[in-house]
């Protein structure tokens, strides 16, 4: 079987498996994230597949894949919104944390440690959307990664693609401050040579097949200590929704 896991980046998040859900540890970026990744996910997933955000269970019927869900940030949510929710990792040690904290919290959430070719080749049915969210940029090879992406929606599916750009301003701020100086993550989490542009990233989407239809900046604010979504500012962290073709 081909796979695109980069072993190297995998262990570094098996080793704050832990600390998924502690909103003041190794993950606390991603809690401080979170509300804004959601506002975005939900927004778009919503008008796609016009769906009112203020109904019960509004993701009922939808078929959700969350690819390198960690412990489950973003698959419970989407689980409370109503959809049939998969979460994989190829960080083993993630999936029990993530079982674990689904079962306190009363969500049935099909959680696996696997990768999106595993899925393929096991035959898995086409899903509806996928949550593919700060993952492309710790992959060996991302082109193929993308289109093992496209392969696992179906044909007028959505997926949701953040990554971190690349230029001085990102090596700064998701590097020298997020790892040094705040020490928010461990040393070495990222490697500023894998970020990539918002143009190289829209250009692996098409590639793969997806239709990118959408980027928006996530802008941290030092003084607030909030993040909020910018059309304009994609100059760090930002995220793309691209749709599989009919």
């Amino acid at each position: 079987m081909t796979t695109t896991i980069d072993e190297s980046e995998i262990a570094k998040f098996q080793a704050m498996a832990a600390e998924w859900w502690d909103p003041n540890g190794k993950f606390k970026p991603l809690h401080m994230l979170n509300p804004c990744r959601l506002d975005y996910i939900t927004t778009q997933i919503a008008g796609e597949f016009d769906r009112d955000l203020t109904a019960d269970a509004p993701f009922n019927g939808l078929r959700i894949l969350d690819i390198g869900c960690g412990g489950g940030l973003l698959c419970e949510p989407m689980a409370r919104l109503g959809a049939t929710v998969v979460g994989v990792d190829a960080a083993e040690r993630n999936i029990p944390v993530a079982r674990t904290h689904a079962e306190q919290s009363g969500l049935d959430i099909d959680y696996r440690h696997t990768s999106a070719e595993a899925l393929i080749e096991a035959g898995e049915p086409p899903f509806d959307a996928i949550l593919n969210m700060e993952v492309v940029e710790h992959v060996a090879d991302p082109q193929a990664y993308l289109k093992a992406c496209h392969d696992l929606l179906r044909p007028g599916g959505l997926m949701t693609c953040s990554t971190i750009n690349r230029n001085p301003k990102s090596y700064v701020m998701a590097i020298i401050g997020a790892e040094h100086v705040m020490r928010w993550l461990p040393k070495g989490t990222h490697e500023w040579s894998k970020f990539i542009t918002p143009d190289e990233l829209y250009d692996l989407l098409r590639n793969a097949g997806m239709d990118p239809v959408d980027r928006t900046g996530f802008v941290f604010n030092p003084l607030t200590w909030t993040w909020r979504l910018s059309d304009r500012d994609l100059a760090v962290n930002y995220v793309t929704t691209s749709l599989r073709p009919e």
